[in-house]
């Protein structure tokens, strides 16, 4: 494939090395400095592009793809309260999007533990749940992408919550998450189900950013050549 990286930092340099290791090219890599290369015209050689950027330039990221006609995979999060207006212009414009609150291939195999977690923990509400992340200082979204799926994965499976919160005075109907903001940390999740009498937890902790990019570039391979809207779910299960 002949990639492009919108998004080229620390995130864009480990997901071209793990795509030139698969075989492919990277032709186009886009930064702040020439951001205005992002145009339909520079992409029409493109297979698929990969965005790692942030939450106030995704949106016009993805909506250039869609211009371009070439398949996206996004792995920014903290957009999407513009979801809809995004997946309206894409089902208008017959785009393909892969959209991800987390690209690593772990955490959403952890995603699922999450929830049958929750389903069992359903019919025992003397364990109260909680949520604890730490991200790197530079994660401009709080609580992450990854701990609100986290959440609604939760939420789904237990019928006495009703929301997710950041506030330490959460009321009983709601799933208190403590975000936490660390130097060079790419990310750990924690989910926490205590009793008067004994604390199960479960936890994912990310050693590098290896496991973002592997997942980036395998879900850039599965949303070549199709068409409409796609998670990781998709493409792992």
């Amino acid at each position: 494939m002949n990639i492009a990286i919108i998004g080229y930092g620390k995130m864009g340099k480990e997901i071209e090395k793990i795509a030139l290791e698969r075989g492919h090219i990277v032709s186009l890599k886009i930064t702040s400095k020439n951001a205005e290369d992002l145009n339909p015209d520079n992409l029409k050689t493109i297979d698929v592009a990969i965005e790692f950027t942030n939450p106030a330039l995704a949106v016009n990221n993805i909506n250039q793809c869609v211009l371009g006609n070439t398949p996206v995979v996004v792995g920014t999060t903290g957009w999407y309260n513009d979801f809809e207006n995004v997946k309206s212009n894409l089902l208008n414009n017959n785009g393909s999007l892969l959209y991800a609150t987390n690209c690593s291939i772990g955490v959403n195999l952890f995603f699922k533990l999450n929830k049958q977690l929750a389903q069992i923990m359903n019919k025992h509400q003397e364990y109260k749940v909680s949520m604890d992340e730490i991200h790197h200082t530079k994660k401009l979204d709080s609580p992450s992408g990854t701990a609100i799926t986290l959440a609604e994965g939760v939420l789904e499976n237990n019928n006495q919550l009703d929301a997710w919160t950041e506030d330490r005075k959460h009321t009983l109907n709601e799933l208190p998450i403590t975000a936490h903001r660390v130097e060079n940390v790419p990310g750990t999740h924690q989910i926490n189900y205590a009793s008067e009498i004994d604390t199960i937890e479960i936890k994912h902790t990310a050693h590098n950013r290896k496991g973002f990019a592997i997942g980036a570039v395998i879900a850039a391979e599965f949303i070549k050549d199709k068409k409409g809207i796609f998670t990781m779910e998709d493409v792992l299960f």
